[in-house]
């Protein structure tokens, strides 16, 4: 019998995560998110419970995924009275990027709690949360991982177990500093490019046969162009991904000044009101012109 599953964040990411698995035969019982009219609707549609209080979406569900923003959002919601309120034989999968301290404290209090938790860090986007197809790195205890193996492979295409609590996040981090650099840098390529007066269509094509190529030239090259930036991983994120990074490095006494200037073009956008642009917005730090 398949688990029933609790929302915690409707937003993007989480909002179709729970499509999918409703889609796959799952039960959404509940639902939260601090903006109650999304929360709604998004219950609505999915015939599930809207609900006010984190304690009723651990009550009313076997699994609860929990996409939240940062590291203090996911310490307030794993209280004695809020998510972890008579949480005894419950699962939390949590999806969000935070530091590894905070995963393994969180899985401390779920323990104490009687609970059970894995890290199901993310290194996709809203189409593939959609289609379930997420790359899906998991940190925890190996048995926890085995008995919830079969939901996490419909809510993804690649699944890997990391290791212990704070592995996965510790990965995650670093692909995500990995990718916010070569954003960074393929927007001043393609700026550059656009300053000297080649065409930017010829351009990428010669980027994409060379060893400037990416996976970002994939995704994000056409919309640093076209200034076309609807947000699928936002700027306030890539700095905050790789502010954890960066974080990190000094914790190992590595020295990661790509990261650091990558995480200053970024924290530029947020200063200048852009945080909420997809990460591509830092091309318009790089275009001659765009600067306003």
């Amino acid at each position: 019998m398949k688990p029933r599953i609790g929302v915690v964040g409707v937003g993007r990411m989480g909002a179709n995560m729970a499509r999918h698995l409703k889609d796959s035969g799952y039960k959404i019982g509940t639902v939260y998110d601090l903006n109650e009219d999304l929360a709604k609707e998004i219950a609505e549609e999915l015939g599930a419970e809207q609900v006010a209080d984190l304690a009723a979406v651990t009550a009313g569900a076997d699994v609860v995924l929990t996409v939240v923003t940062d590291d203090e959002a996911m310490r307030s919601i794993f209280t004695k009275d809020r998510l972890l309120k008579d949480a005894e034989g419950k699962v939390f999968l949590n999806c969000a990027t935070l530091t590894p301290e905070v995963q393994v404290a969180i899985e401390e209090k779920c323990n104490e709690a009687g609970a059970k938790t894995l890290e199901a860090c993310m290194a996709s986007s809203i189409t593939q949360a959609r289609e379930g197809t997420l790359y899906l790195m998991i940190g925890g205890e190996e048995e926890v991982f085995e008995n919830n193996k079969e939901l996490l492979e419909v809510l993804s295409t690649a699944l890997r177990f990391v290791g212990p609590a704070g592995s996965a996040a510790k990965v995650k981090a670093l692909v995500n500093m990995v990718m916010n650099i070569n954003t960074a840098g393929l927007a001043e390529g393609l700026g550059l490019g656009d300053a000297l007066g080649l065409d930017l269509a010829m351009l990428r094509e010669i980027f994409s046969q060379t060893g400037a190529n990416s996976r970002v030239l994939e995704t994000d090259a056409e919309d640093m162009v076209t200034r076309d930036h609807d947000c699928y991983f936002s700027a306030a994120h890539a700095a905050k991904d790789s502010g954890i990074a960066n974080n990190l490095a000094k914790g190992a006494g590595v020295a990661v000044p790509l990261s650091e200037a990558t995480e200053g073009q970024y924290r530029k956008l947020i200063n200048a009101g852009k945080g909420e642009l997809d990460k591509s917005g830092v091309a318009e730090l790089t275009f001659k012109g765009r600067e306003d």
